[in-house]
């Protein structure tokens, strides 16, 4: 005959062991982020900016808010424009900043747009009210995006310079603190601003060839856009500029065959270039283009930003 088992006191149950292996960290939430890049001094051949209207578009950034520009410009500097509304009304945009957020599909990371023309006054203030939207965002790293013009040729890849205040970042993106000294854009502003809030910052740079400095400059912005997929361990969708870049290099190829004193000068470019980076041609290199080849293949997973 069949007995029935006596209840089981929950006092008898062994006590629940804490798991061998934690949980993953992959699980945990992503550090919101904060991009940003200024029309003006700071963004030669407009490939900085370009750069962030370009992540705008392709995540489908939506705007969470627009800096007042009359306290910050100078509107004999910086213009407003009048346009005319397909209803016929007449309208004018003025040069504000817009700041835009998105959180990746791939990584569910926050990341903060910002995208204006450089103020003509009061950075201290614009900076406040920039980093006050940062930390209601969560935004924990800012970065900021900046182009100058350079002696370098057209036909080597585009140099990037990263440094940051940041000891933490610096140990992590093998990256230096910056020695420059001189004149500073708000880009520099905005970064100090953001170390004295506590925040870390990295500071991105594009070299741009001096003799093509206009507007567009396709292989710039697809270096800039290139530092921040490593950066942010995010995929970036490149679209078309990829075939931009090739075209943009074809055409300043075919301005300097016409001019004989431009080819020499390019060509000089080229081989103090190549002198240069020698030492560095070869497995570091191929190493970190592998990395990326693989962080896109895996949809963004891991990085170096937590």
């Amino acid at each position: 005959m069949n007995e029935t088992p006596e209840p089981i006191d929950p006092a008898d149950l062994p006590e629940p062991t804490t798991p061998a292996v934690p949980p993953s960290s992959a699980d945990e939430p992503r550090q919101a982020v904060m991009l940003a890049a200024f029309e003006g001094w700071n963004d030669a051949g407009g490939a900085a900016t370009a750069a962030l209207l370009h992540l705008h578009d392709v995540w489908g950034a939506d705007e969470i808010a627009a800096i007042d520009p009359e306290e910050y410009h100078d509107f004999q500097v910086n213009r407003p424009v009048v346009t005319t509304s397909d209803d016929g009304r007449r309208e004018i945009t003025w040069p504000t900043t817009t700041v835009t957020a998105v959180t990746v599909p791939a990584s569910g990371r926050r990341v903060v747009l910002v995208h204006g023309i450089e103020p003509s006054m009061r950075w201290r203030t614009f900076c406040r009210e920039l980093l006050d939207i940062a930390e209601s965002e969560g935004v924990t790293t800012v970065v900021t995006i900046g182009a100058l013009l350079a002696d370098v040729p057209h036909t080597r890849p585009i140099p990037m310079t990263a440094t940051s205040e940041s000891v933490g970042l610096r140990a992590v993106l093998d990256v230096e603190q910056s020695s420059y000294e001189g004149p500073t854009g708000i880009v520099g502003v905005l970064q100090h601003a953001a170390a004295e809030r506590g925040m870390q910052s990295v500071s991105l740079w594009a070299a741009v060839p001096h003799y093509v400095a206009n507007s567009p400059s396709p292989k710039a912005t697809l270096a800039i856009l290139a530092r921040v997929e490593e950066l942010l361990s995010d995929p970036v969708p490149l679209g078309d500029l990829p075939e931009e870049a090739v075209a943009w290099q074809h055409g300043v190829d075919e301005l300097a065959a016409e001019d004989a004193e431009i080819a020499e000068y390019v060509q000089q470019l080229e081989e103090a270039k190549d002198t240069a980076e020698l030492p560095e041609a070869s497995g570091e290199a191929i190493a970190r283009e592998f990395e990326r080849y693989l962080r896109r293949r895996d949809n963004g997973s891991g990085g170096p930003l937590p």
